[in-house]
This record gives C-alpha cells, structure tokens and sequence, in this order.
C-alpha cells in the first residue's frame, strides 16, 4: 500500500518598511535668463523637510560639469548634517497645460553621514535631459520649468513574525489532457468533418465555436443552426486539419517528431493558413514565431509571400531584416 503524504509544513513573514513621504515643488522662472549661467552653477531650491531630515533640489541650467553643458542636470541634496539616511528620490516635470507631471528619474540611494572634512556630494542625474528636447517640450511653459521632487525616506524595518501553516500540494491541471482524451474517445461528438481526400473527423460543436469565432458564425449564426451535424472542409489536407484539431482541443501543437525539418516548417505553414482562415490569433502567432527562427534563403522568399498574403506582420518585418542583413 502506498505511503500517505503528510502535509508539509511552511513558514512566512512579512517585512514592511517604515516611511515617511514628501514632495517639493520647484518652480524656475525665468528659464531663458538663467541659460548662460556656465557649467558646475546651480540655483538651490527652498529647503524642505521629509522624515526628519532636510533636503533641497538643486538646477543647473547648464550642467553640473563641462561635459554635460548640452543637458540640464537635476539633483538631489541632503543638508542635514552627521545624518546617515536611506531614500528613495523621484524626480518629475510637470506639464503645466494639463497639471500632469511625468516620472523622468527615480532611484534609491544611501546618503551616508557627513563629516567636518567632506560634505556628502548631492546625487541625482547629471543629464535629466537634453536643453533642445526640453525647450521643445510642454514642459516648457510661458518661460517657466516646474519641477517635482518626491523624496521617501525610510526609518526602518519591520518584520512581522513569523506563522506556520499547512501547505497542501495541489497537482498541475490536467484539463488540456481530458479534452485530448474527449477528441480520441470521440465520446459525445456531434459533428462530422470531410475535409479533402475524403478523410471523415469527428467532434464538438461547442468546442469549435468556442475556440473560433468562424466556427462559432458557421455552426451557430442565422446559416447553420443546432440541427447542422456535417460540414465539409476544403482546401486543407489531413495532416494539417488533424493538427488544427489537436490545438483546438489543446491550445497546443501536436509533437512532430515523425516529420523531418521540411515537413514540419510545412505543417506549420498550413497551420498559420488555417489559423488565419478560423481567426485564431494565437496559434497563427505561435506559427509566425517558429518560421521566424526557421528562416533561410531557400525558403525566404515563399515565407515573405505568405507573411504578406495572411497579414502576417511580425513574419514579415523578420524577412525584411534577414534580407537586409544578407543584401
């Protein structure tokens, strides 16, 4: 007799941080008056207080070195002083015709204390953004840059203590199997489908209509009708209707392990055809993505023709750079 399982027994905590929070507006007036002012020149901000700690934003109209005199640089300082402080910093511009503000820089840092020999440096991006761009951006309004700064400064951490519980292993669904089984068994089916060669399948209408929308106008709309129990496919041959049902039921591929290379970039080619056909988007993905990695010159310009044909724009953009990479 098998063992029984007992269930296995986990841990878990929580660790929350403990923050406080604040945002400083900063308004430049003036823009066009402080261009010029030279590289490494700042205009300092009012000081504001977050967490027990002073800070100020620092501008520099024309970058905070000489390498960088193309950009306008943003950064943050802390001035309290002998004050070790983790924080987070997000620095935004604001459109003032919306009253929007975008994020354009964010990023955590550790300002560690100062000392009477060396003030701690400010931080913050050096080039927050091209002078041009932003001169032509709505950012720039009737001469005036509104600037937010959003400063969290964290205290500490807390850990919530630890609790047990009982973990019960739940198995992996097997649902894509059953309706495998549902297609073999054919326990149920109510439609007949000849496809061409005269090869006769057997399935659900419910699972049709619910995986195509084609499918679903055909068996359900104004033209087909509960009592409709045959249909006949054209223009697909065995093979590829037979694969085309295995996703269908499986929202999988069948394995190929019985083609060689050529067959199964066929077979793939068929299926992209026919998901095309029964608009199925996923699976006609799912074929652009294999012919893409299976691209070469033999076939490129067959597959570049039926990436055209289907709509296939991923296909197609993927040949147009393979030629462009070999022209």
């Amino acid at each position: 007799m098998a063992a029984l399982q007992r269930p296995r027994t986990t841990t878990a905590s929580t660790c929350i941080p403990d923050t406080a929070r604040g945002t400083h507006v900063f308004t430049i007036t003036c823009y066009r008056m402080h261009k010029g002012l030279g590289a490494g020149n700042f205009i300092r901000s009012g000081t504001f207080t977050v967490g027990g700690y002073d800070w100020c934003v620092l501008y520099y109209p024309d970058g905070n070195r000489s390498d960088n005199k193309d950009y306008v640089s943003v950064l943050v300082e802390l001035q309290s002083k002998k004050s070790a402080v983790r924080a987070l910093y997000d620095l935004r511009l604001t459109n003032q015709a919306t009253g929007k503000s975008s994020l354009l820089f964010s990023r955590p840092s550790s300002f560690p204390p100062f000392n009477s020999c060396k003030d701690e440096p400010p931080r913050g991006p050096a080039r927050f953004m091209r002078r041009d761009l932003l001169e032509a951006s709505p950012y720039l309004h009737d001469d005036c840059l509104v600037i937010e700064c959003d400063v969290t400064v964290i205290k500490e951490t807390q850990v919530v203590p630890a609790y047990k519980t009982s973990e019960i292993q739940v198995p992996p669904s097997d649902l894509s199997d059953n309706l495998a089984k549902l297609l073999q068994g054919k326990k149920g089916t109510d439609l007949t489908i000849k496809v061409s060669g005269g090869e006769v399948f057997h399935a659900h209408k419910i699972v049709l209509a619910m995986r195509s929308p084609v499918f679903d106008a055909e068996l359900f709309g104004p033209m087909g009708g509960k009592e409709k129990q045959c249909i006949e496919i054209e223009d697909m041959q065995p093979t590829v209707f037979r694969a085309f049902l295995h996703f269908i039921y499986t929202d999988s591929l069948p394995a190929m392990d019985d083609f060689d290379n050529n067959d199964s970039k066929e077979l793939v080619k068929h299926l992209l055809v026919a998901a095309d056909r029964y608009a199925m988007e996923r699976l006609k993905l799912m074929c652009e993505s294999i012919l893409c990695k299976s691209l070469d010159a033999k076939s490129l310009a067959a597959t570049l023709a039926l990436s055209d044909q289907h709509h296939c724009t991923k296909l197609k953009d993927a040949c147009i750079r393979y030629i462009k990479h070999f022209a």
